[in-house]
């Protein structure tokens, strides 16, 4: 039986940290290199995981890391099908269920008629954003940046009330 995760505090005002993972069916390594050099570029820290990572081990880096994000990136045209079943998974996990959780690339076959129909199943099953590739880097980027000034700064410890005047 996996242990839960410890759960490390965060720094809500620094940068965030991302973890950067292909799926099962995908071997190419090109687009994962180069969402992690974007993200650096960004000012993020980045764990990339690789090419052909199996779903159970990305939910166990994921527990580990603690990351701020999860890009999920695709470009074989099979990627649908077990970016649906790793965010499932994620989100079974109560450690998981708040973790932002993105997928992008070339996520199918066929083409623009069955983007859509992906892209709701895909938000459905419970990512926060679907990219397809024709859309380019400004929504993605777009939405890092979003997450980035959403995270609220710590409340100070210690109540000013009451000080000395």
């Amino acid at each position: 039986m996996t242990q839960p995760a410890e759960l490390a505090p965060r720094d809500p005002s620094g940068p965030l940290d991302v973890v950067v993972t292909g799926l099962p069916s995908d071997a190419h390594t090109w687009n994962l290199v180069f969402m992690q050099l974007l993200l650096e570029d960004l000012g993020h820290h980045v764990v990339n995981l690789g090419p052909c990572i199996a779903q159970d081990e990305i939910v166990e880096s994921c527990c580990k890391y603690q990351p701020d994000l999860l890009v999920v990136s695709s470009v074989n045209g099979h990627g649908f099908h077990d970016a649906e079943h790793l965010v499932r998974a994620l989100r079974a996990r109560w450690e998981l269920a708040g973790l932002p959780a993105v997928v992008g690339g070339k996520l199918g076959v066929r083409g623009a008629e069955g983007q859509d129909g992906n892209r709701r199943r895909l938000l459905t099953a419970g990512f926060d954003a679907v990219f397809h590739d024709e859309q380019g880097l400004a929504p993605f980027e777009a939405f890092v940046t979003a997450l980035a000034a959403d995270r609220t700064p710590p409340v100070p410890t210690g109540s000013r009330e009451g000080a000395a005047q």
